[in-house]
C-alpha cells in the first residue's frame, strides 16, 4: 500500500460478496484458480510463479477469448489487421 500511494496508485477494493462491481477480473480470477491453481500442487512459490508466467502468456496469446469471439488475441488482432483499410 505505501509504495502504491508513493507512485500515487490509488487501490480500490470491491465490496465483499459483490463481484459485479469489478467483473471483468473477477473473471480473470476465475480463470486462472481454474486454469491453474486447481490443476496443479505446488510445492513451492518459485513453482506457482513458473506456471503462472507460462499461463499468462498463452492466455494473452493463444488462448481462445469469449469476449474476442473465441479467438486467440494473436489471431484477433491479425483479423483486425487484415481488415484495416478495406473501408
Amino acid at each position: 500500500m505505501q509504495w502504491a500511494e508513493r507512485h500515487g496508485i490509488m487501490i480500490d477494493f470491491i465490496e465483499p460478496g459483490c463481484p459485479y462491481q469489478n467483473a471483468y477480473i473477477e473473471r480473470f480470477n476465475r480463470t486462472y484458480r481454474e486454469e491453474v491453481l486447481n490443476m496443479h500442487l505446488f510445492s513451492t512459490l518459485e513453482q506457482v510463479r513458473w506456471y503462472t508466467e507460462e499461463w499468462i502468456t498463452i492466455y494473452n496469446t493463444e488462448r481462445p477469448h469469449e469476449s474476442l469471439e473465441r479467438l486467440s488475441p494473436v489471431n484477433y488482432r491479425l483479423r483486425a489487421h487484415s481488415t484495416f483499410g478495406l473501408c
